[in-house]
């Protein structure tokens, strides 16, 4: 991700700053607790695309 657009982006929802996961591939709002993707390069800053970060991780069932 490039460091200029990260200055430039803000989150859609509150117009604050975010954190670039490079793990996760993720821009992370930590006031309204959001992780928008980022996919192939493009973020993604539809609030409807966003990750809760509060939801409980999918568990995946056993057989």
């Amino acid at each position: 991700m490039d460091s200029r657009l990260l200055d430039i982006l803000v989150c859609p929802i509150c117009k604050g700053p975010l954190k670039f996961d490079k793990t996760a591939q993720e821009l992370i709002c930590n006031a309204d607790k959001l992780a928008y993707p980022i996919r192939d390069g493009i973020p993604i800053m539809w609030a409807d695309e966003a990750r809760d970060l509060n939801a409980a991780p999918e568990t995946v069932p056993l057989r």
